[in-house]
């Protein structure tokens, strides 16, 4: 593999606004997330070079993973323990998953599970808090999120960063870069799947969510046909409500029953209200008290997911 931080992290990188970002077009992928006021976008083709980027959104420091050989983008807290870890690359993989280390005790960690795994934390019980996450089209958050900040082109690196550069040829193909013990034929290796972190609302907690026993992934190719899509994890209601870009958002709803959605930021209950779709909650339209969470949850690769979690519940 490559040498530690040999693909080299982003730090503190530097961002600018919509009007300055003339280098993407509206088609192009990028992940967004929205962390105490503040929309960021990191863009597919800077961020699949770096695979981590430190960053500090409001009071919140970050460490933005990007596990390319597994498809998986999460934006992790990274106090923990109650400090502040700085995280590098490893150059290590365990079952195709990129391993993190911290600066601080040189212990290795999982960017799919945000765990220690080798070290001197292992023992301690930390857990990194995942924070949600969105992937869509730039011309689609823009527009939801027109103040919204974005990676600038100087990054300090030397890298083609035009789309689809980056992994050119593994994203185009089914077949694994380094090959796993445990792989799934229910769907293909690179089919992707919505991971559902946790059931318990997490968008301002600084503390990791308990991951729902046993694991739950869902195939995106259900969105397409259904984007108001409700499902049970760990005995809680959850509806994931898909915008035309692709932007996956998934809510606690209780005993509420969603049946579609009129636009980008509303969606119709049974009893044909439209509720506000906001990065943090679902707001009812008759009641500003009531309000449902968003629960984290990102998007990876089937065979990837599957290598870690073999006893994941697939929902397709």
């Amino acid at each position: 593999g490559v040498s530690i931080n040999g693909i080299p992290p982003l730090d503190h990188p530097t961002h600018i606004s919509v009007a300055e970002a003339d280098y993407l077009d509206d088609d192009n992928v990028v992940f967004g997330f929205f962390i105490e006021g503040e929309a960021r976008a990191y863009p597919k083709r800077i961020l699949a070079w770096h695979e981590l980027a430190l960053d500090r959104v409001g009071s919140r420091d970050l460490a933005i993973v990007y596990c390319t050989l597994c498809g998986t983008v999460i934006p992790f807290d990274a106090r923990v323990g109650g400090r502040v870890l700085t995280f590098g690359t490893s150059g290590l993989l365990y079952r195709s998953n990129k391993l993190m280390f911290d600066h601080e005790t040189a212990s290795l960690w999982s960017s799919l599970t945000g765990k220690p795994v080798v070290g001197p934390l292992v023992e301690l019980g930390l857990e990194l808090a995942a924070l949600p996450v969105v992937t869509t089209t730039w011309g689609e958050w823009r527009t939801r999120h027109p103040d919204t900040r974005v990676l600038s082109l100087e990054t300090g690196h030397k890298r083609d960063y035009s789309e689809g550069a980056a992994y050119r040829a593994y994203f185009a193909s089914d077949e694994l870069m380094f090959d796993v013990a445990l792989r799934d034929g229910r769907l293909p290796n690179k089919a992707e799947v919505l991971v559902v972190r946790s059931t318990r609302p997490t968008p301002d907690s600084a503390s990791a969510a308990a991951a729902p026993t046993p694991p739950f992934a869902i195939s995106t190719t259900l969105f397409r046909d259904q984007p108001v899509f409700h499902t049970v994890v760990d005995d809680t209601n959850l509806v994931v409500i898909t915008s035309p870009g692709g932007a996956n958002r998934v809510y606690a709803v209780d005993t509420y029953r969603f049946v579609g959605s009129d636009g980008d930021d509303t969606v119709r209950d049974a009893d044909g209200r439209d509720w506000t779709i906001d990065e943090y909650f679902l707001q009812a339209p008759f009641d500003r008290n009531v309000r449902l969470p968003r629960v984290a949850a990102h998007r990876a690769f089937w065979f990837g997911w599957y290598a870690q979690h073999p006893d994941t519940v697939l929902i397709d």
